[in-house]
């Protein structure tokens, strides 16, 4: 419970004057204690009152004390703050403290609660940033348990992993007291197993007397165990709990969870890229960003799609979403996440549909590209042809939300870049390098909601095909010529 100080609320002037205000002339006057019996109003309903500090003259409290007096608690919830003794109007005060203190209770949850939602979402974007090319499993276990512990306290945690040939679920990552622990538990038993079963987070306070408690060396007196879920089976548990006597709250269950529902994903691509399969491995990895076309020609092994690294001239899409930042702060992070998704969805199906290839997403920003790794013709009528129907599109979804709120920006360039495979051994990404792209996510920092922004290059490509606006010259680093940039003019 947030402290509340009956002393405090007694030193605002205001409520000094309201309590004057609120109280007759008295033939005795109210005393007004805190919970441990200090006098902090010795003579309310006199004409003489005051807030007397801790060396309260004698005379005032025996005033107090030697008379036949009313008591009356002021309380917060449950919790006595402090008492009002008198004759008279006594309840009608402490009434009224109690109502100032719960008052004041209430904006300090409120503001409390806020902040906690804040920190949530943070905490949810700071995770998907950090996982975001991370494919392997041990290094995203290590991140969960990291970030959940840093949050909840905790002695122990652990990433546990379903193997499917031996039905047990195997610790891939942990930290404290579960590193002691066989790598290995059977996956029936035990709170995990039951929770690796019914795929339902659980939140058990002094475990030990749960009978799905399992004795091993990682004792625990109060755990948390979240499953991880994909798109249609559970792939492991995630847990944390404390050996001391500590009683984890429904909050941390909810974060708990929103965490290691965050961290799912991940872990379901890295066991994808860990797969021995090659060729449904390619197929799952490549559908993320391709059309359906380019990944089947991919898996096929068409001669016109190569993913060999080449300077090749292609169009360049950068899509964000205005002050999304500022949005972020308005809504509840799975209600969040649920709209993004939902846009994500939206504009990539847009731009599958236009021949081009998602390059990437940087948190709410969407990187495409249009002429590889297949080649097309009239790659810049197709980009903008795409922007412009990603525009329409938002202002179609059926959700009022997205509608108002998801204002986005677009930029368009087009030239040579070098396209292809680009990383480490360990991870590789097919993308794009070149000063292109470096233009076309400056015209995306340019636009405004609902612009699109192109290059001199785009321009002279589809002149015949769309109407434009000069826009003005945009000076670039490394660059002697100041690159010319026109506007997108399109009914909505």
């Amino acid at each position: 419970m947030q402290s509340i100080s009956l002393k405090k609320i007694l030193l605002k002037r205001e409520i000094l004057s309201l309590l004057r205000g609120l109280v007759t002339q008295l033939s005795s006057p109210i005393v007004i204690q805190d919970q441990e019996g200090k006098v902090l109003v010795a003579d309310l309903g006199m004409d003489t009152a005051t807030i007397p500090n801790a060396n309260t003259s004698e005379s005032s409290e025996n005033l107090a004390i030697n008379e036949d007096l009313n008591k009356v608690p002021v309380m917060l919830s449950d919790e006595i703050l402090g008492w009002v003794m008198g004759k008279d109007q006594v309840e009608q005060v402490a009434d009224f403290l109690s109502y100032l203190a719960n008052r004041e209770f209430e904006q300090k949850t409120l503001a409390a609660d806020a902040l906690d939602k804040y920190r949530e979402i943070n905490l949810l974007y700071t995770i998907a940033s950090k996982m975001s090319n991370c494919l392997d499993v041990k290094e995203i276990g290590a991140l969960v348990i990291e970030e959940a512990s840093r949050l909840i306290t905790s002695t122990s945690a652990s990433v546990m992993l379903h193997n499917h040939h031996t039905n047990c679920l195997e610790i891939v990552s942990s930290k404290g007291t579960a590193e002691n622990v066989s790598f290995q538990v059977s996956a029936n038993v035990g709170i995990a197993g039951h929770v690796y079963a019914t795929g339902r987070p659980e939140l058990v306070n002094d475990a030990t007397r749960d009978p799905r408690y399992v004795v091993n060396d990682n004792d625990c007196y109060a755990i948390i165990c979240a499953p991880i879920l994909t798109k249609d089976r559970t792939i492991g548990v995630v847990n944390i709990s404390n050996s001391e006597p500590v009683s984890y709250t429904s909050q941390d269950l909810k974060l708990f969870t929103a965490i290691v529902t965050q961290a799912s994903g991940a872990i379901e691509n890295a066991l994808l890229h860990e797969s021995k399969l090659r060729e449904q491995r390619i197929k799952n990895n490549l559908e993320r960003y391709l059309s359906p076309q380019v990944a089947e020609a991919v898996i096929n092994e068409k001669e016109e799609v190569s993913l060999t690294t080449s300077k090749r001239r292609i169009a360049m899409l950068f899509s964000d979403i205005r002050n999304f930042t500022t949005k972020c702060e308005e809504l509840e992070p799975e209600k969040l996440v649920a709209y993004l998704n939902e846009y994500f969805t939206q504009m990539v199906d847009v731009i599958f549909n236009h021949q081009g290839t998602v390059n990437k997403f940087v948190g709410d920003m969407i990187v495409a590209m249009f002429g590889a790794p297949s080649a097309i013709v009239d790659r810049e009528y197709w980009a903008i042809k795409a922007a412009i129907n990603m525009q329409k599109r938002i202002k179609n979804l059926p959700i009022d939300w997205i509608r108002e709120n998801f204002i986005t920006g677009i930029g368009i360039s087009s030239g040579d870049v070098i396209v292809g495979n680009i990383g480490s051994p360990q991870h590789m990404d097919y993308t794009a390098i070149g000063d292109e792209m470096n233009i076309a996510s400056r015209l995306q920092g340019l636009a405004k909601g609902g612009q699109i922004l192109v290059t001199r290059s785009v321009y002279e490509a589809t002149q015949s095909n769309f109407e434009f606006r000069e826009f003005g010259t945009l000076p670039v680093k490394g660059k002697k010529n100041l690159v010319e940039v026109f506007e997108v003019i399109y009914e909505d």
